[in-house]
């Protein structure tokens, strides 16, 4: 998944009017003319946003996939990340300069045959069980430096399952790789294989 640098900078800048403008209503959105960015319009897509206070987790919400065009999905999820992350209060006015945001898009996810096809720092998991879904951006292990087993046991941690039920029993899972953007330094990291 590539995604070319002045669209990198769009979708950052979307995000961060974004987060600006639950407190101001008086925000400006850029003027951008989206029909001639089409990565912005692709529909279908999978985007998470990630906020961080000093390198700490703040809030983290985001769509495997969505009928919206992506700008749409970027906007919803900043503000679901900002208000709605259940692990986190809302933000508050006085965070919004100290907070840093990354942003995630997504590839197809496809399912995962071998454990051993896990690629740490290029996929991301998803744990889709009857009863139990969960996702770990691939960015996740990285930051962790997780081995395979870690990374597995993280995510059925996450899910609410016995963090040991991959040894047991094969699980649902498919893994995603990651075009991930961040404010941070202004640097880009990118997880995928394409």
């Amino acid at each position: 998944m590539n995604i070319k640098k002045e669209v990198q900078g769009l979708i950052l800048l979307i995000a961060r009017e974004t987060l600006n403008s639950l407190f101001d209503e008086d925000t400006h959105f850029t003027n951008i003319d989206y029909k001639i960015y089409p990565q912005l319009t692709r529909r279908n897509a999978g985007a998470f946003v990630t906020l961080k206070d000093n390198g700490n987790l703040r809030g983290c919400i985001g769509y495997l996939s969505s009928p919206d065009m992506l700008v749409d999905i970027v906007r919803e999820a900043t503000k679901q990340a900002a208000t709605s992350d259940p692990r986190f209060k809302p933000v508050t006015e006085d965070e919004i300069s100290k907070i840093n945001i990354e942003v995630s898009i997504l590839s197809p996810s496809i399912p995962l045959i071998n454990y051993s096809d896990i690629k740490i720092g290029e996929h991301g998991l998803l744990l889709d069980e009857p009863n139990n879904r969960a996702v770990l951006l691939p960015q996740v292990a990285t930051e962790n430096n997780f081995s395979v087993s870690q990374f597995l046991t993280a995510i059925c941690e996450k899910a609410g399952i016995n963090p040991y039920t991959w040894e047991e029993q094969p699980l649902k899972l498919k893994v995603f790789t990651a075009a991930v953007m961040s404010e941070v330094g202004k640097r880009k990291r990118t997880y995928d294989s394409d």
